[in-house]
């Protein structure tokens, strides 16, 4: 990440605070800390205003944030907010905001107990994540490392896939070849399902083993440079029958119309209904049972949901993936998934892997 991203982006939400009617805010998510800062610690707090950026952090991490941060650092021992507040009070802040989707209600109590004369908290929502929605071409850029690494790895592991292969050691093979390929663990617990178990859309995987005339789905992503990616592959053992081919070329086809639907000014939910009018002409939309897809970024999960009630106008530089699927109990499932980047003009997808049932 360049350095110099991070004094842009704190001055960006701290223009915002007037907004707010706040004069700081406590930023204590960890995803929106990273955004900030570039602090990759599990102990931090930033209290941000026009003029202030104070990371709060304890002993454990003080070499680690005067390396990943170019913001001022107090190192503490114990509780952080009693510094944070005594720093707050000395900068006269009356109106201090937090982040009510992030604070826990013991450390809001806390605060509370801290609080100067004539001070209050204000809760503050969504206000980091709504900056983080559209991408900077550095955040694309990692994003599609951690997409190539992702792909990567599931094409190492495919390669020696076969009858007998459990759930369990592909998951783990999986996440054992991200990592070596550059990743620093997976965006989330791997899905790999056989049989019926692929119409379980989380499914955690088992001892089950990969038999004959089964289907084989795998949603793998990675957490690279703290960037995550996301993608479902589907693979059948021995020849496909037609029901198999249909409903591939079924979700195949769905997919395709999201992707195309694409577009910067286009809402998140007409992505979603591109989807589903393709598996509603086939009879097939009750087996859809998920949205389209979501954005993703520091987490694998960020905003906007690719959704049926989601109205957020899509823009150019956001990141989310495309993902219809059908789940059909005592058969099985099938989930084709990209990530994909909203660019001026229509979709740019990032993942490499094709998209052709893999056939062994």
């Amino acid at each position: 990440m360049q350095a110099n991203e991070f004094p842009t982006r704190r001055r960006r939400i701290a223009a915002a605070l007037a907004e707010k009617n706040v004069d700081a805010l406590i930023v204590s998510g960890a995803a929106n800390l990273r955004y900030l800062t570039g602090f990759t610690g599990s102990n931090g707090v930033l209290l941000l205003s026009p003029g202030t950026a104070l990371l709060v952090t304890d002993p454990r991490y003080q070499i680690q944030a005067a390396q990943e941060t170019n913001c001022q650092v107090k190192v503490v021992r114990g509780s952080l907010y009693p510094a944070l507040m005594k720093a707050a009070a000395r900068r006269k802040f009356r109106r201090l905001g937090f982040e009510k989707d992030h604070l826990r209600y013991a450390v809001y109590d806390q605060l509370q107990a801290e609080l100067a004369l004539g001070a209050s908290l204000e809760p503050v929502g969504g206000l980091v994540e709504a900056h983080r929605l559209v991408k900077s071409a550095t955040e694309i850029e990692l994003i599609r490392r951690s997409v190539e690494t992702n792909s990567a790895a599931f094409a190492k592991v495919m390669r020696r896939a076969g009858e007998g292969a459990r759930e369990c050691d592909l998951a783990a093979e999986l996440d054992y070849q991200m990592r070596r390929l550059g990743a620093q663990g997976p965006a989330f617990d791997t899905i790999v399902a056989v049989g019926a178990r692929s119409a379980l859309p989380h499914a955690q995987p088992t001892a089950s083993a990969w038999r004959r005339n089964q289907l084989l789905l795998i949603d793998v992503g990675a957490s690279q440079d703290g960037y995550a990616s996301d993608m479902t592959r589907m693979a059948f053992l021995g020849r496909p029958g037609p029901k198999v081919k249909n409903l591939y070329g079924a979700v195949l086809e769905a997919q395709s119309a999201a992707i195309s639907a694409v577009r910067p000014g286009v809402r998140a939910e007409q992505v979603d209904g591109a989807a589903r009018r393709v598996l509603r002409a086939r009879n097939l939309d009750q087996a859809f049972v998920h949205s389209t897809g979501h954005g993703l970024g520091l987490e694998i999960h960020e905003p906007p949901r690719i959704g049926r009630w989601d109205k957020t106008p899509l823009a150019a530089g956001m990141v989310i993936t495309i993902e219809p699927g059908i789940y059909l109990e005592g058969f099985g499932g099938i989930r084709i998934e990209d990530t994909v980047v909203v660019t001026h003009t229509g979709a740019s997808v990032l993942t490499p892997t094709s998209k052709d049932l893999l056939v062994l």
